[in-house]
């Protein structure tokens, strides 16, 4: 198999002699690196190599050359190789050129020249811009296959599992495909048992269960020991800085869409890409991470017990609940019997690429719907937005409605919403109630984004929430007197929930629970901003409060 290529750009020989060489040295073993002494040869090569079937990783061009500046190169070249990382040269005058090109030719970074020493001003760079492109880089393939109908159920959990696991297949429509068809005949296995998961070395798991699917694919699913200092109860944005920031600090740490406005991110991130980076991370410092379901917690002493799908048990002297949200489903009729097999809750990218080129609709008008409509918009022909609002300004950040208006097939239908799914063995239409009128349309996909719902059923009633199942934490449980009168009495106030659980002298720590040792971070906490960054915010703040909590032992 043919080696990625990395391309460099400058008609500067002598400059573009150093790019190559520097390039060559630190990445020669892994990728070919090609030069061209123009933009216009740059842009042949490039076209050659897509007729060839190449992949290109990196374009690293030089700004200021003659016929077709580096700018200019980086905008066409997008056309042709639209996931290659691109790199910008520039002398400092040129910076300001580069900031605007970050919007205009999408680059993804921009280095001033010299960039000695390379292993300073730019190695770390391109190792950081690689690993992005890598991690979406899919060669000839030769890995986990799973084969299913689009429909299912079942296909649509399993591979939900498999993306949020970061763990990377092959899908293949047993309806659509032939080489499904032949795959399952060469394996001798049964085409209306589906689905099917294979591996490389020819072995399979038949409508696997996600324990044993976990634990197939190398997934960690029991922990490696019985305590540990702390327990992280989720793992989006929250559960995951908690873990870096735990492990990194010496503390032994278990834990069970693109988002362009978080900071330092000038081309954007996706959820997928900042939950990669960050599991990575909290590895290296020694986290652990399970899969697995928190179904229960009890508490005994200075140790809090999660209990585990499995029927295992996980303790640790700090406990931190970060298991986030979910979408509310829809009520209407139709909703339940058609989730999964055409209605879907949250952005379920693992579905983009089967509404190639068909009509999507999207409910919800807050930045998550906003996120998944740009997306589904590189896939689909048209999405449609069904807004109940009337208009997205209240709800969705600037930048992402200028995008959508800028996107020309995405449409966004205000007061507008859906009163039922209509379909048999997978959702066939929608009717929707808008300014004209109710009607009947056409409708394979319906993604909903509307509203928020903690799941936080299976803590215990030590546990104090809002009435909406949102976990109170610090200020906000000294406030929440919720005792009323005192029946024997009605001049006095009667304790509250919190006065008659909480025995500690001290006040809670700012994210801490009713119960002490345990926190909260992120969107389960009531009041929480709803924000990636924030809720990483609030990871990093809540491991320095495990350590004055622990302090006290």
């Amino acid at each position: 198999m043919n080696r990625p290529i990395l391309l460099a750009i400058d008609d500067d020989i002598n400059v573009l002699e150093a790019v190559v060489q520097d390039l060559r040295r630190q990445y020669g073993a892994t990728y070919r690196v090609l030069r061209a002494g123009s933009g216009q040869a740059a842009l042949d090569t490039l076209r050659q190599l897509k007729v060839r079937e190449e992949a290109v990783g990196l374009l690293l061009s030089d700004q200021r050359m003659p016929g077709m500046t580096g700018v200019e190169f980086l905008e066409k070249a997008q056309e042709i190789f639209p996931e290659a990382r691109r790199v910008l040269l520039t002398a400092y005058a040129d910076t300001e050129a580069a900031i605007q090109a970050i919007n205009s030719a999408r680059i993804h970074y921009y280095l001033t020249k010299p960039w000695d020493p390379p292993e300073e001003k730019l190695y770390p760079v391109l190792d950081d811009l690689l690993q992005d492109w890598n991690a979406g880089y899919q060669p000839k393939f030769e890995g986990l296959r799973v084969i299913g109908h689009r429909w299912s159920l079942k296909d649509h959990q399993l591979r939900s599992f498999l993306s949020r696991n970061h763990v990377p297949y092959r899908w293949l429509d047993a309806a659509a495909s032939d080489d499904a068809q032949q795959l399952l005949k060469e394996r001798s296995l049964d085409p209306e048992v589906l689905p099917v998961v294979l591996f490389a070395d020819g072995s399979s798991l038949v409508n696997p269960e996600k324990d044993a699917l976990a634990a197939r694919v190398g997934l960690r699913t029991q922990a490696a020991q019985d305590f540990y200092d702390i327990v992280v109860v989720g793992a989006g944005p929250a559960g995951l800085a908690a873990a870096v920031y735990g492990a990194s600090e010496g503390l032994k740490a278990g834990s069970s869409s693109r988002i362009e406005n978080y900071l330092g991110f000038p081309t954007g991130i996706s959820g997928a890409d900042l939950g990669r980076r960050a599991h990575m991370q909290g590895v290296r410092f020694g986290a652990e991470f399970l899969t697995q379901r928190a179904v229960g917690l009890r508490v005994d002493g200075q140790y809090r017990f999660v209990s585990l799908a499995d029927g295992r048990e996980v303790s640790s002297h700090v406990l931190l609940l970060s298991t986030g949200v979910q979408y509310k489903r829809l009520d209407i009729p139709g909703a339940e019997k058609l989730t999964g097999r055409g209605i879907y809750y949250g952005a379920a990218l693992v579905e983009a690429a089967a509404c190639k080129d068909e009509d999507v609709f999207v409910v919800g008008g807050a930045n998550s719907a906003g996120q998944a409509a740009l997306h589904f918009a590189k896939f689909a022909c048209k999405v449609t937005m069904l807004v109940r609002a009337s208009s997205l300004e209240a709800s969705m950040s600037k930048y992402l409605i200028d995008e959508i208006e800028r996107t020309s097939n995405i449409v966004v239908e205000p007061n507008t919403q859906v009163l039922a799914a209509e379909g048999e063995e997978h959702l066939e239409a929608i009717r929707t109630l808008g300014p004209e009128g109710e009607s009947c349309r056409k409708a394979a996909s319906l993604f909903v984004f509307i509203g928020a719902v903690p799941g936080t059923e299976w803590l215990p009633d030590s546990i104090l929430r809002d009435d909406k199942g949102f976990i109170l934490a610090g200020p906000d449980l000294t406030g929440s007197d919720t005792g009323g009168l005192d029946g024997a009495n009605p001049d006095k106030k009667a304790p509250s929930r919190f006065a008659t659980i909480w025995k500690e002298k001290r006040s809670p720590y700012l994210l801490e629970s009713s119960v002490p040792g345990v926190f909260v971070a992120g969107d389960v906490r009531h009041g929480s901003v709803k924000r990636a960054a924030s809720a990483v915010g609030e990871g990093s703040i809540a491991v320095q409060f495990a350590h004055q909590y622990l302090a006290g032992f």
